[in-house]
């Protein structure tokens, strides 16, 4: 019976479903509100970056996540979700690191779900379940 419930390609899946088909509506809405990509310019700018460097969220929001969806090259996939995760907690999340949310959860839980999602789908590969398995 416990032997019928292993299935790692089966979990690599919804592991890729849950991180990149969450994380693609931010991208989405980033797209297709400019205004956000002159907000995320503006906070580089302002930690001394180059602000076209904001055209990067669209990577690791956007086409990154559909990668994943479809499992093409799925670590670069988790690769790029997860360094998205990364510069998103240094810009705006660092004051909130070490905080606690008022329901007594981590203030940062769904970026610490991307981030460390997008870690496992980079170390363990899209599975069999995927266009292009790796």
């Amino acid at each position: 019976m416990l032997h019928a419930l292993h299935n790692d390609a089966l979990g690599k899946l919804i592991l890729r479903l849950a991180v990149a088909g969450l994380l693609l509506p931010h991208g989405l809405t980033k797209l297709f509100n400019p205004g956000s990509l002159t907000w995320i310019g503006n906070a580089l700018s302002a930690q001394g970056l180059p602000s076209f460097l904001a055209y990067g969220v669209l990577v690791g929001e956007v086409l990154a996540p559909l990668m994943a969806l479809i499992g093409w090259q799925t670590r670069l996939a988790g690769l790029l979700m997860a360094a998205n995760m990364v510069v998103a907690i240094f810009l705006v999340h660092m004051n909130e690191l070490t905080a606690f949310a008022s329901n007594g959860g981590w203030a940062l839980e769904l970026q610490g779900l991307f981030l460390f999602g997008a870690l496992a789908i980079m170390l363990m590969g899209s599975g069999r379940m995927a266009w292009r398995p790796d």
